[in-house]
């Protein structure tokens, strides 16, 4: 079995799921910190977040580089950008290449007509314990999560699972029963429209053919 590979420079330019590289960890106590308000997680109060499992022979788009355009194209042009395996089955890549730019990394997103009609996309990565997701008891450690975030959609839907500002600028992953349960002060900045969960070595086979038995959510 292959562990996966966590990169935690900044100059790295790659990283396997499931585990979340130190430069995204050091953002969770701020992103996640408890709050007092009347705010749900995952499964409580009827709230459910979007969940889509991969499935164990499911292969996800492949991050690659572009070196350039032809004619005009230079070997040192064609030589200058790396490359990285390919995730394994069930699993995806980041990608942190960028440095300089605004965003931490990039994660390629399997095409769906759920992704087509989202306006601003923009990808959060969570644990499935601060989330509330449960998975297979066999899986002991924090679990990354891909939440694919809509920052167009900012109007209020009762039990939907918002990204939300406080009025100290921290953020938060939370969905309230009513519109009068938000907090003043707390802003919508998106709503969430799907968590992606890979698939582990350990768990159940995602398709058996037995709908009662299968292990996998959908959105």
């Amino acid at each position: 079995m292959r562990c996966p590979v966590v990169w935690i420079a900044l100059g790295a330019s790659a990283s396997t799921a499931w585990t979340t590289p130190q430069l995204l960890s050091l953002q969770r106590a701020a992103i996640y910190s408890p709050t007092a308000v009347k705010s749900s997680r995952h499964g409580e109060n009827s709230c459910f977040l979007p969940l889509k499992q991969l499935g164990q022979d499911d292969y996800s788009p492949r991050i690659v580089q572009i070196a350039g355009a032809y004619p005009g194209l230079t070997k040192e042009d064609f030589m200058a950008v790396s490359s990285e395996p390919s995730p394994d089955a069930g699993q995806w890549n980041y990608d942190f290449s960028d440095s300089d730019g605004p965003q931490l990394g990039t994660v390629a997103i399997q095409g769906s007509e759920l992704v087509h009609r989202i306006e601003d996309p923009v990808v959060v990565i969570a644990d499935h314990l601060t989330l509330g997701v449960e998975l297979p008891k066999v899986i002991k450690d924090p679990v990354d999560l891909i939440l694919l975030v809509d920052r167009a959609q900012t109007e209020f839907a009762e039990r939907k699972f918002f990204v939300v500002s406080t009025a100290d600028d921290t953020l938060g992953i939370k969905a309230f029963s009513t519109k009068k349960d938000i907090p003043q002060g707390m802003e919508i900045l998106g709503r969430i429209e799907m968590v992606q969960i890979p698939w582990l070595p350990g768990m159940s086979p995602t398709r058996t053919g037995f709908a009662e038995a299968d292990e996998y959510f959908t959105a």
